[in-house]
């Protein structure tokens, strides 16, 4: 799939050196925040817009004329957009699932991978400045509430008026925090829309944050693609990733509307040596030799953004870059493919996730060896040789995708696949050359995947205490 669906080759450089996973299916959290790219500067808040209060029945004709978005945030009609507060109460059992939200980069990129994921788009449908401002500081608190198992509000699910909507959806109420992580990205309409600069960004959007081309194959779906705001909810426990979109679509009435979401179940890669290799919907081990957490100089060469050419861009050091690709496969004809067939295509055994030309999962492929018949051992054409490192000038990226199932498409095919994710240095270097020599030459790709969406975003710097997510961009 896109770069390394399946993780099989764009990560194999280096395997000799890399040490199996442990046998054990556990998972542990490798540190929040590793070796910082680079120290976040504090920055003073802007000032905030006043509050501002909108009458049930306006709210309705909002709802009516911004669609799913408004519906998604009914709830917040009758209450002030006062900055959110933990509703102060202790986390529910099992608090040990917390992962931390401060640090010098956001959780959900280096931590270990959960097995559930909610991402959802948002584009920002106010003008006002300060009002942005103030959202991405009440979804700061909120999300900081809920990674620490707690609900959003001052008065949370049940504590509040009774005749008032509550200032938590409730579904989580009881649950562990799951190790919840959010991690917010900015995409290229929050900079600017209709080539026109938005809330005073001109001359910030960095020069990485580029237009994705599109690539040979390419079938997207406006209504699964873009976004102003890109977030990520992970999580071990489903309901948790959701209740997280959803209370932050709810606290985004009137700013924001949803543009679209996916869930996502059974991750497809390992971002921790603690972490067996998963398998993807078509059976295959996923994710062999994704960069990890532990991997300090190769997540600094790959996937931690510097602060670009220009001064303008110097918000963006220690961040990095979020691709997202809904891949949807082929799952019908590819149950019909002979087991040689499918390996041929992928260029690994479907066991052990070996290499075809020998050896065990966390074996170097060798592209060198002939079969009787002269032909290379891994195909020309198949998916292990063509995202390999050597092949995309040494480039690597860290993969946090996962399988989705959306159902059927009406015709008796299962609309199923992989909702891919990576996170690079530079989506011009480390993404897109990948992506276009796939698309033109992997016979997996061509036979058996279609894109469906996509979506780029600038992911900035980790958040300190007391500031909010993308602080160094407003000031």
């Amino acid at each position: 799939m896109t770069g390394c669906p399946f993780g099989n080759g764009a990560h194999d450089a280096g395997a000799a050196a890399s040490a199996a996973p442990a046998a054990s299916a556990s998972v542990t959290h490798a540190p929040a925040v590793h070796a910082a790219p680079a120290a976040i500067a504090a920055a003073t808040p802007s000032q905030e817009a006043p509050p501002s209060r909108l009458s049930r029945r306006g709210l309705l004709s909002l709802a009516g004329a911004g669609g799913a978005g408004a519906l998604a945030g009914l709830a917040t009609g009758l209450l002030s957009h006062d900055t959110l507060a933990a509703v102060a109460a202790p986390a529910p059992a099992g608090s040990g699932d917390i992962v931390p939200f401060h640090g010098a980069i956001q959780a959900g990129i280096t931590t270990a991978a959960q097995d559930r994921l909610h991402m959802a788009a948002f584009d920002v449908i106010t003008e006002d400045r300060a009002a942005l401002i103030k959202l991405l500081k009440d979804w700061t608190a909120a999300a900081e509430a809920m990674t620490q198992g707690r609900e959003t509000g001052k008065t949370g699910a049940v504590n509040g008026p009774y005749d008032a909507p509550p200032e938590d959806t409730g579904e989580a109420l009881g649950l562990s925090a799951g190790k919840l992580t959010v991690t917010f990205g900015f995409g290229a309409g929050l900079f600017e829309k209709d080539g026109t600069a938005r809330f005073g960004l001109a001359g910030r959007r960095p020069e990485a944050l580029i237009d994705l081309p599109h690539f040979p194959g390419d079938d997207l779906q406006p209504n699964r693609s873009g976004g102003d705001i890109i977030v990520q909810a992970c999580a071990d426990d489903p309901q948790v990733a959701v209740h997280a979109i959803r209370n932050l679509a709810r606290i985004g009435s009137g700013r924001v509307r949803v543009r679209w979401s996916q869930l996502g179940f059974g991750r497809t890669s390992s971002t921790s040596r603690d972490q067996q290799t998963p398998r993807n919907l078509f059976g295959f081990k996923d994710g062999t030799n994704n960069l990890k957490a532990e991997d300090t100089s190769q997540l600094q060469d790959h996937v931690w953004a510097g602060a670009g050419s220009r001064p303008e861009e110097a918000w963006m050091q220690g961040g990095s870059y979020l691709v997202a690709r809904r891949i949807r496969m082929h799952i019908e004809i590819w149950d019909r493919t002979s087991l040689r067939e499918q390996e041929q295509l992928i260029g690994r055994t479907k066991s052990e996730g070996a290499p075809l030309s020998g050896g065990k999962e966390f074996t170097a492929p060798d592209f060198a060896i002939h079969g009787r018949g002269g032909e290379p051992l891994i195909g020309m054409d198949s998916h292990v040789r063509l995202a390999h490192p050597d092949q995309n000038g040494g480039v690597r990226m860290l993969r946090r995708g996962y399988n989705y199932t959306d159902g059927s498409d009406g015709l008796g095919h299962l609309d199923a696949g992989l909702f891919f994710i990576a996170f690079v240095k530079d989506p011009r270097t480390h993404y897109v050359p990948m992506q276009l020599a796939m698309a033109k030459q992997d016979a997996l790709a061509l036979e058996y995947l279609k894109h469906t969406g996509s979506a780029l975003a600038a992911v900035p710097p980790g958040i300190r205490p007391g500031g909010f997510v993308g602080e160094g961009l407003f000031t």
